[in-house]
């Protein structure tokens, strides 16, 4: 008998991502909407119901399994993991609480896969590109091979494993040992299940299922999906169940497809199968849906009647099914022969209208699946950087240069990222957001949206002279082309570590955060640019470089070419003082339309070779030429409307101090670099200088957990912090990484029995409490720390 719909559960309100059936009576799911849903039946005759609505937090759950029961736990546990980049373990029964009996942390990024062996071992698979394995909810291994995201995990028993990954390739471990790469998807590897008596199978992307040995060889390819297969799961008849992209559960026996169960949904993200035989899926429509060959277990006429009219009133997107030409299809007179094989569509011309139908070799009748039509935009889900998102739109923003590129999931976080990683002014925040909103919000099944500049309104946005929008207030702009600094990626602001819910407390945090990111090549020929400027007029020839300060800028670049590439910068002698002195000497003479390559120069410089400056005295020369060369001074002291130039080479200053504090470097020059930065405009700071002025103060606060330093400078510190707090009143990001700079440095004087006087911590509390309320948990969570340090 075919597979037909036996029970449709509805209570998430968004994606269904993952699903586990362990037995007749239970299954569990997890969803986009932040829950996992415990399903439970008393009998085979009672649908299922909601038994427990497990929430760990506010963010995406991706993975859900289950642990059998034990004497701790009667009714056993649900795993699941997520966005919070915790693995949160659930007691399931009547004595359940609202909390998580354990969570596991050590993931940081996404938790988007999990397995649990018989005995309860459990593996768990992340963004992070690493899997890791935990016993008695305690980590024993820590598998680290794969170069992208690990989106498959299986535990074949409690010492062996597989591993999937974004990498296009799969990994056998014994322990924490791999012993076995295996090699032959196309693209990334998103599911992997256990075949008895043979190997395991794996899908992918590439929208192909593969059958392997455990020795690498593979029996045999299934094909048929026409999209990306995301799940895969195995019936008690040794039959292959997959869920992909397109729409589709697809039972597979023998090497053939046996059936193609189509939802009215564009993904089906994950399947499952009980002990019956019964197949459970989990849709983009936020449903679970239970499916069985059993007739008694079918669901009833109405229903399953209403079921095959939802799919048909779909429409489909013409991407799905490949090109096509309306003049060459069929008429439905080509509905009178019968299909070839069970799952087979075919398109037909009615009128105006291209219909897709389906052979179905239960009834040897056609059923229409939906209509064709054009589409814009989620024909289906993108990776980028190995990651996954919903849309991952191409911007334009100069003619002749790669479009960039701006992943989303979450239109506020999407927006910020792709304005701080492309050095582009946040104050088009909201108007970034409108453009995904716009290109996203109609987009369904048979979706017609059009991509619209974000800043102009137009169809894609071209930087064209006769629609230039505005320059960004925080872009960095070429003084001859007017374009964004360089050609090629930017350097974007590194995070700093949020608290989830179940996490630790953040305070002390100490991994300082550094400024690394840039396109050596692209800089190196911007400056050299800039310099052939100067050689060529005669009223600046004497200010290009010289011969000599030539060749130690090129000595400067091939260092730094190779120590933000994968090559070992061992057999290249290190930076010294000459280095720098050159740097000091260039900035001096150059004009201060031209110093920002140079600027960015010495950005990298503090960043990767702190040693160029450590002679007695020179990193404070370093850094007085740096500050010399921003005008920050007349910035400072005139309060007026800063230049463009003015805008990137203090932007860059400040990037270069917080380069300068970093792990192991003196902090000596904290009390006169705090000096000068005292009495700041802020009301003239865009929002990207904040973020790297506070960062200036956050690895200062880190430096001050391990080094011992003045009072009067810690002093200092707290009052730039103050400042920077009452002047900061909606970015979250300067906030918060003030705030933490804050919390160290109480932690530290606490530890040290150096108190804050009643009045300064009388100050503090009255600053903290007037900040204004933002939407994120974790600026509120570290003033609640602030506050019982205080």
């Amino acid at each position: 008998m075919p597979y037909k719909l036996s029970a449709t559960l509805s209570a998430h309100s968004s994606d269904v991502r993952a699903v586990a059936s362990p037995t007749e009576s239970i299954i569990l799911s997890a969803s986009r909407d932040s829950t996992a849903i415990s399903w439970k039946r008393p009998s085979p005759t009672v649908p299922f119901t909601p038994s427990s609505i497990l929430r760990a937090g506010s963010k995406f759950v991706n993975a859900v399994q289950y642990i059998f029961p034990s004497p701790e736990a009667p009714q056993g546990y649900a795993v699941v993991g997520g966005q919070d980049t915790v693995v949160n373990i659930f007691a399931l029964g009547p004595a359940q609480t609202e909390d998580p009996e354990y969570s596991l942390v050590g993931h940081t990024d996404n938790v988007c896969a999990l397995d649990i062996s018989q005995s309860g071992t459990i593996i768990s698979g992340s963004w992070d590109k690493t899997a890791k394995v935990w016993k008695q909810f305690q980590l024993v291994y820590d598998l680290k091979g794969h170069q992208q995201a690990v989106w498959g995990v299986l535990a074949i028993d409690d010492e062996q494993f597989l591993t999937a990954s974004a990498d296009k390739t799969i990994k056998y471990w014994v322990q924490h040992k791999m012993m076995r790469t295996y090699e032959g998807h196309k693209d990334a590897v998103r599911g992997l299940t256990l075949i008895p008596d043979i190997g395991f199978a794996s899908c992918s992307n590439d929208s192909e299922i593969r059958v392997w040995t455990m020795q690498g060889d593979v029996v045999y390819t299934l094909s048929g999906h026409t999209s990306f297969v995301y799940s895969l799961s195995v019936l008690p008849n040794g039959g292959i169940v997959s869920g992909g992209e397109d729409r589709s559960v697809r039972v597979w026996r023998d090497g053939e497809c046996v059936q193609m169960i189509v939802h009215p949904a564009i993904s089906v993200w994950a399947v499952s199968t009980m002990p019956n035989g019964d197949i459970v899926s989990g849709c983009s429509d936020g449903i679970v849906r239970v499916f069985s060959e059993s007739e008694d277990r079918w669901a009833s006429t109405v229903e399953l009647k209403a079921f095959e009219d939802h799919i048909a009133s779909q429409a489909l997107s013409s991407q799905q099914v490949g090109d096509l030409k309306k003049t060459d299809l069929p008429g439905p007179d080509a509905l009178l022969h019968p299909g070839k094989k069970p799952g087979e569509v075919k398109m037909i011309k009615n009128g105006d209208l291209v219909e897709a139908h389906q052979w179905d070799s239960a009834t040897s009748s056609w059923q229409k699946i939906g209509e064709v039509v054009d589409a814009v935009g989620s024909g289906r889900k993108q990776l980028f950087n190995g990651k996954e998102y919903d849309y991952v739109f191409d911007v334009d923003v100069q003619e002749g240069a790669p479009p960039l590129k701006l992943p989303f999931n979450n239109p506020y976080a999407a927006a910020q990222r792709f304005l701080e990683q492309n050095d582009l002014s946040t104050n088009y925040i909201d108007e970034v957001v409108k453009f995904i909103e716009k290109n996203t919000s109609g987009v369904n099944l048979g979706a017609n949206n059009e991509y619209v500049d974000p800043y102009t309104g137009a169809s894609r946005y071209q930087a064209a002279a006769t629609s230039a929008a505005p320059a960004p207030s925080t872009a960095y702009m070429d003084p001859f082309t007017g374009a964004a600094r360089y050609s090629g990626p930017p350097a974007p602001t590194p995070p700093v570590p949020s608290v989830s819910p179940s996490a630790p407390k953040i305070i002390p945090f100490a991994k300082f955060v550094s400024f690394k990111q840039a396109n050596v090549s692209a800089m190196q020929a911007k400056l050299y640019q800039f310099d052939e400027a100067l050689r060529n007029e005669i009223s600046t020839a004497t200010l290009a470089m010289y011969p000599e300060e030539l060749e130690t800028i090129e000595e400067a670049f091939t260092y730094l070419s190779k120590v933000t590439s994968t090559t070992s910068q061992r057999s290249l002698p290190p930076l010294g003082g000459s280095h720098a002195d050159t740097i000091i000497q260039i900035l001096e003479r150059w004009p201060a339309s031209q110093r920002f390559p140079m600027m960015d120069l010495s950005r990298l410089v503090a960043a990767y070779c702190a040693d160029a400056s450590a002679a007695p005295g020179g990193r404070e020369r370093f850094l007085a030429s740096l500050f010399k060369a921003s005008d920050w001074t007349e910035v400072r002291l005139h309060g007026k409307a800063m230049s463009k130039a003015q805008e990137t080479n203090i932007l860059l200053l400040f990037r270069t101090i917080a380069n300068c504090f970093q792990e192991g470097t003196p902090v000596d020059e904290g009390q006169w670099v705090f000096e000068a930065l005292s009495h700041t405009p802020y009301a003239l700071l865009t929002k990207v200088q904040c973020v790297a002025l506070a960062t200036i103060l956050f690895n200062f606060s880190c430096a001050y957990l391990t080094t011992s330093v003045a009072r009067d400078v810690v002093n200092q510190h707290t009052g730039l912090v103050l400042q920077l707090l009452r002047s900061n009143t909606d970015d979250a990001e300067v906030t918060y990484r003030t705030l933490v700079a804050l919390g160290n440095v109480v932690y530290a004087g606490n530890s040290r029995g150096i108190s804050l006087d009643p009045a300064e911590s009388a100050e503090l509390q009255i600053v903290m409490s007037a900040l204004p309320t933002f939407p994120d948990d974790r600026i509120r969570n570290v003033v609640g720390e602030i506050k019982a340090l205080l």
